[in-house]
């Protein structure tokens, strides 16, 4: 702007007074003083000479045919380009009430006519002074305007940090402690399942070679229900094998998502980290006491693997899908779904009668991938939840910007996912969503970071 360059540069004055004589004085009297000087007759004319050229401090005459000084001052105002340039008036109207006027359309002070010329200098060089004071703290707090956002940002970071060092020793911890003894269970199972084969075996053959037993066998064998144990066993065994694969699947899947030993980017295929992250989730997910079950519909398309921070990533969508629950648990205290399929009762909503379960929406998430024309893979997470509303979409990714209750959430979530997009993986993210009908966030990232893909092939 004007005002950043070094004070021997001769300062624009323009000069408004419909009186040529008046524009002749002031004109000869600044040019002596060292000042560069325009010369408008009107208004009309000094809007046309501000665009041109912006000066660094306007002379303004009140009485003006067509358009007054406090009109043309208006419009300077109004405008951004001068707005802020220094409007002195210099009038013959001496009245307090033309002063009050002057400075309540944004003039900044008050010459009354006859003037001196030494207090016109005077003042125009004090309107200078005070500008550039003004463009340098202008200055500064944009720096710490900017140094704020950059700490900010830190801080996010650096909670992020935090936040996977200590996800990883809980899974490096997870894993040694569970998969021990889960590793015994489920390798001793199939030695237990033979075993009891084995003396099921020798029963029926017992069975067989004494078919008349004694009564206090007989007596056993009816308290026991032997004939239901014997068969109920196969199925206890086969129970036993899913609860333990179930638990080795979760090991995995949180080892998985975790990623703790893959600190840096290598190609991955991210179904396989949303199906694991979705494993994670598998308790939300299920049917609750207020709500029926969540439904995950996979939209998934033909997709490479992709070059990108896995656990980084990981981390993303989690934070999508958690709050795609948040948001259906939300809809659930608006009216928008019912209650558990085994609920046959109804459900008030605003402005309509009572309404069966079975009538209303069931809430989902829908999850579509696919590999857009610009070679990124795009990756979309919606839900039919409650919305959010307009005015709140600009500021989802702020630093601790939350729309949740107190103790919630803290507003670190979709921040955390917009540095992993865009600053880390050179990505997009972006929400649409409307009141009511629910949100879709889209993430696209490049499927390859080209420079430094050399460094992952040689990994």
């Amino acid at each position: 702007m004007h005002f950043n360059q070094t004070n021997h540069h001769k300062r624009n004055i323009l000069v408004v007074d419909d009186t040529p004589d008046n524009l002749r004085l002031l004109s000869a009297m600044l040019t002596a003083q060292g000042f560069e000087v325009r010369k408008a007759l009107n208004g009309k004319m000094a809007l046309t000479a501000c665009q041109m050229v912006l000066p660094d401090v306007i002379l303004l005459d009140i009485n003006m045919p067509g358009m007054d000084g406090y009109e043309v001052c208006q419009q300077l105002k109004a405008d951004d380009k001068t707005c802020e340039v220094p409007v002195i008036f210099i009038s013959a109207l001496d009245d307090v009430v033309d002063k009050v006027k002057a400075f309540d359309v944004g003039g900044v002070d008050y010459i009354a006519k006859p003037f001196h010329g030494a207090e016109v200098v005077l003042r125009i060089e004090n309107q200078i002074n005070l500008r550039l004071l003004q463009v340098k703290l202008q200055e500064k707090n944009f720096l710490l305007q900017q140094a704020l956002d950059n700490l900010k940002t830190s801080q996010v970071q650096q909670i992020q940090n935090e936040k996977m060092v200590a996800l990883g020793q809980l899974v490096a911890g997870l894993a040694h402690e569970i998969n021990n003894p889960i590793s015994f269970i489920y390798g001793n199972l199939q030695y237990a399942g033979q075993y009891v084969e084995d003396l099921v075996n020798m029963i029926e053959v017992y069975q067989q070679e004494y078919p008349k037993p004694t009564p206090k066998i007989q007596q056993v064998a009816k308290d026991v229900d032997l004939n239901f144990m014997i068969k109920d066993l196969q199925n206890l065994i086969a129970a036993m094998y899913r609860g333990s694969d179930r638990i080795r699947e979760i090991v995995l899947a949180l080892q998985h998502f975790s990623r703790h030993d893959e600190a840096e980017m290598k190609r991955v295929n991210i179904h396989e980290d949303i199906e694991n992250t979705l494993v994670m989730l598998q308790h939300r997910l299920g049917e609750a006491t207020e709500r029926p079950a969540i439904i995950v519909v996979k939209d998934y398309g033909n997709l490479p693997l992709v070059t990108c921070y896995a656990s980084e990533l990981n981390q993303v969508f989690m934070h999508l899908l958690n709050n795609a629950i948040d948001a259906i648990e939300e809809g659930v205290g608006n009216g928008e779904f019912g209650a558990p399929s085994g609920d046959k009762g109804q459900l008030r909503v605003e402005n309509q009668s009572c309404i069966p379960y079975s009538l209303l929406s069931t809430p989902q998430i829908r999850i579509h991938t696919e590999v857009t024309d610009l070679n990124m893979v795009k990756i979309a997470i919606a839900d039919n939840g409650f919305g959010i509303e307009e005015s709140l979409r600009s500021r989802l990714f702020d630093p601790f910007f939350t729309t949740k209750p107190v103790g919630k959430g803290s507003g670190l979530g979709l921040s955390i996912s917009y540095q992993i997009i865009v600053q880390k993986h050179r990505g997009n993210i972006s929400c649409t969503s409307s009141v009511g009908k629910g949100a879709e966030f889209v993430i696209e990232i490049p499927i390859d970071q080209p420079d430094i893909l050399l460094q992952v092939s040689k990994s």
